[in-house]
């Protein structure tokens, strides 16, 4: 064979090399264009996936504080002590609510229907008068972002006060001067660490609970391995048992951890029973394997699984449960989310326990709305878990 002829069938080779690249590119590509079509999920998660956040992030996240509640304790009644609390009506973020004594308002204060408590002491006018007048501002400082934005709203409301009598010359205040002497409760460091830790022990149980049980058991239902036993005599309750234990164990040995690490690295005070803090958080770790027992019963396939464990878990107890914002801030439609999700009543139950104490009344609705759950999953994933081959 001449040289001519070899080089011209390795031209050939090298034609048919990349013609059948690109048949072979084309093909698959058209076998993966059919394979979404036809599968609605990732269609969903393709699709409905960046519509939902962007909604969730564009209307539903607010960092801004309005209407904020904020009990009065008006001890004295004079015309200017009145003018001040009128100031603080005026405006658009705080709501003051009127209490006759102080006991009525910090009763108010520990169960969170009020962010703070603003005093104004008997002899108000009387020091105005003399130069030096003062108002008491108590701060709730669970949340220390919203306190902070609290506190620097009631400053500027009574420097605006001030400032309009000293514009229009009012007798015995136009000299006189308001100090705000302000208490930070249930944060005394002001600092956020103390407010984010206990969210993020909610944040790993969930991930630990939901996300890690549904990967799990979604992989020995693509395996197979779950169907082997279905043959054998064991009965799915027994199935669902021990695949909890291990996972309820492991969740335990997290919130261990969690809890060393606030105590002794983040130096996180611990106010409340530390037996309802593990009570609380064993109902809930229950609700998060249920969950994730349920998601992989209903997909049996470890991305679809993976996807639905963000989507319904970890992604809501990060966004909608008051982690980050706080519900009170955000539309209407997006709280009534926020109070379907368990790990809402959680963050509420946990942030209270370190920092506020035992306030039994919120502790035994918490704990109920969890327990609750926790049976309604629990008996949901047995439900849907049936000892039958598809």
């Amino acid at each position: 064979m001449s040289e001519k002829d070899e080089a011209s069938r390795s031209d050939k080779k090298v034609d048919q090399g990349y013609k059948g690249f690109w048949l072979r590119l084309i093909s698959l590509t058209r076998k993966e264009i059919r394979q979404l079509l036809r599968d609605r999920s990732n269609l969903a998660i393709g699709i409905g996936l960046p519509m939902v956040l962007i909604l969730i992030f564009g209307y539903g996240l607010s960092l801004d504080v309005k209407n904020a509640p904020i009990a009065v304790v008006l001890e004295d009644t004079s015309p200017l002590a009145v003018d001040v609390i009128a100031g603080l009506e005026l405006s658009a973020y705080i709501s003051p609510i009127t209490v006759t004594s102080m006991r009525d308002a910090e009763r108010l204060m520990l169960a969170r229907e009020v962010d703070g408590i603003v005093r104004i002491p008997s002899d108000f006018s009387r020091r105005l008068t003399a130069g030096d007048a003062q108002v008491q501002l108590l701060v709730h400082g669970s949340e220390a972002s919203r306190a902070l934005i609290i506190r620097s709203y009631i400053s500027g409301a009574v420097s605006q006060w001030m400032q309009r009598q000293a514009d229009r010359g009012a007798a015995g205040a136009s000299s006189g001067t308001i100090t705000v002497i302000e208490r930070m409760w249930f944060n005394a460091a002001n600092t956020s660490t103390w407010y984010l830790v206990p969210g993020l022990i909610v944040l790993i149980m969930t991930l630990v609970g939901a996300f890690l049980t549904a990967m799990v058991m979604a992989r020995e239902w693509e395996r197979g391995t779950l169907e082997a036993l279905f043959v054998s005599p064991v009965r799915p309750g027994e199935i669902l048992l021990a695949k909890i234990i291990p996972y309820f164990l492991v969740g335990m040995l997290g919130l261990g951890l969690c809890l060393l690490a606030a105590h002794f690295l983040f130096k996180v005070p611990m106010y409340g029973s530390l037996v309802v803090l593990l009570v609380s958080s064993m109902l809930y770790l229950l609700v998060a394997l249920g969950l994730g027992l349920v998601i992989s019963s209903v997909t049996k396939n470890q991305f679809l699984a993976s996807q639905l464990a963000l989507l319904t878990s970890f992604m809501p107890a990060l966004m909608l449960s008051g982690f980050l914002f706080d519900l009170r801030n955000v539309p209407l439609v997006i709280q009534l989310v926020g109070r379907v999700l368990p790990a809402t009543y959680f963050m509420e139950l946990i942030r209270t326990l370190f920092l506020a104490g035992n306030v039994w009344p919120l502790i035994l609705k918490d704990c109920a709305i969890l327990a609750g759950y926790a049976v309604l999953l629990l008996g949901l994933a047995r439900f849907v878990t049936r000892k039958k081959l598809d």
